[in-house]
């Protein structure tokens, strides 16, 4: 067949779309004038289909996405699990910094059979499934897509014994070491006598089967590196206003490191996988499908509870290759390292019932549990300690939150606006895409503002030198 041959409706039934008004839809994206060969236009549609959140905003495909959302069309004699009628109870924290989107999601969440409570945190903006800044709590079942891509991504802080004056005679070392043991984005790792050890790359669990096992090699590579997007390794300034009892920090100002990452490609693959398996077992309407849910009494709710774990758990192991290098690299002494992680499911007790709560992109905050909560690169950020706000379910924003989408900064900001307010700043960035750029990022002060009932401030970070990922990548 050649490659301008019309699509017609028998070539879209055999990628899977259901002989419903959604067909008639779908083939008037092909009477456009698109400057897709077939080959590229039979490749989108299957993706739209499989991912149609993908292509919401999509010039050619953005209607098709809408209505498969919208479950248009959607086959009548396929089971699908409704969702409640009534939603559970949940809370929202600074509705009013809150993008509709966002919201209209935590209302379906809410809804799902095995939804206990939910909770929005000031930061939130619209994901995939579970909005970022979604905090939700289920009856005995975990959501992959609940979790995240990014398994047990997390905050690390070290805080050392080198006062803040002297940060601006240590400069040069500070950057040169900082781009001498770190590496970031997808595809970047250490190779032969620079490959990092640690424990966690002999746990049993990667003897669970041959897919787990098939990422050993890839996760030991990329061992003390980080990932692209947000995520950042960066020296600052960590202001005491007071002496903390509990640190046991005098009053005053110190050199810091903050670190931002993930579980890499590992943690990337087994969400892909294990969300695929909980689309397959538990069929939900079409606005609720990135919500699918496994029994963790089922053998692929412990696989994927086990496996999430050793991810969370090498993440943490990234964390302190890139501290402990640091540290090495600039002869100092830690005073204290606090770390917490979020896109995460805890067993927790809520209202007296053990829960899993599920953190897409929030900070755990129950009662005098420490936390980091990040601004932009420009921004303070924050070392808190939690209040235990049950309607919060125990937690707070993980940042400051979008409040521009990765395209829209890459359209719309300009390099030399960027540059500005760097130096405004005295802000030095080594690498970083206009997507990471302050102004795409909610007003941090706000932000925190709103989470008083959830978190105590007990010091402020302010960035200094910032690593990023050279091109703005995501995840691989």
């Amino acid at each position: 067949m050649k490659e301008n041959t019309p699509i017609n409706g028998n070539d879209l039934l055999d990628l899977g779309y259901p002989h419903t008004e959604l067909l008639g839809i779908a083939l008037k994206v092909n009477k456009k004038r698109t400057g897709f060969t077939k080959t590229e236009m039979l490749a989108h549609y299957k993706a739209v289909l499989a991912n149609a959140e993908d292509y919401i905003n999509h010039n050619v495909f953005g209607k098709l996405a809408t209505a498969i959302i919208e479950g248009v069309g959607q086959r009548e004699e396929e089971e699908v699990i409704p969702l409640r009628e009534e939603a559970v109870e949940y809370s929202i924290y600074g509705a009013q910094h809150i993008e509709d989107g966002a919201i209209a999601q935590m209302r379906t969440a809410v809804k799902l059979p095995v939804a206990v409570a939910g909770a929005l945190m000031p930061d939130a903006h619209q994901g995939y499934g579970l909005p970022i800044g979604g905090v939700l709590a289920t009856d005995n079942a975990v959501i992959p897509y609940g979790v995240g891509v990014d398994i047990g991504c997390r905050m690390a802080l070290s805080i050392f014994d080198i006062k803040g004056l002297e940060f601006y005679g240590m400069e040069d070392l500070l950057k040169e070491q900082l781009v001498k043991h770190t590496k970031f984005g997808a595809g970047h790792g250490f190779q032969g006598q620079y490959k990092a050890q640690h424990e966690v790359l002999d746990r049993g669990e990667f003897n669970l089967n041959p897919f787990i096992k098939n990422l050993q090699d890839k996760a030991w590579e990329q061992l003390g590196s980080s990932g692209g997007g947000n995520h950042f390794v960066e020296w600052g300034l960590m202001e005491f206003t007071e002496r903390d009892e509990v640190l046991k920090i005098e009053k005053g100002t110190y050199l810091a490191l903050l670190t931002h990452s993930g579980s890499r490609g590992m943690g990337a693959t087994i969400a892909g996988r294990y969300t695929q398996i909980a689309k397959d077992i538990c069929k939900l309407p079409y606005e609720a499908k990135n919500l699918a849910y496994l029994d963790l009494n089922s053998e692929a709710g412990q696989e994927y509870w086990m496996m999430m774990n050793l991810a969370g758990d090498y993440a943490s192991a990234c964390h302190q290759v890139i501290h402990d290098k640091l540290t090495k690299a600039i002869g100092a002494e830690v005073l204290a390292k606090i770390e917490n992680h979020h896109n995460f499911a805890w067993k927790e007790m809520y209202q007296g019932k053990e829960v899993i709560v599920h953190r897409k992109g929030a900070t755990p905050a129950s009662k005098g549990v420490m936390g980091i909560i990040p601004g932009s690169m420009t921004a303070p950020g924050f070392l808190v300690r939690g209040k235990g706000e049950e309607e919060a379910l125990n937690s707070a924003s993980h940042g400051a939150g979008r409040q521009m989408s990765r395209t829209q900064a890459i359209k719309k900001l300009k390099s030399e606006d960027i540059k500005a307010a760097l130096a405004d700043c005295g802000v030095q960035l080594i690498g970083a895409g206009k997507d990471e750029a302050p102004m795409a990022y909610k007003d941090i002060h706000q932000v925190m503002a709103a989470q008083g009932e959830l978190v105590d401030v007990v010091a402020m970070f302010t960035p200094k030198i910032v690593r990023m990922s050279d091109d703005g990548s995501k995840e691989d």
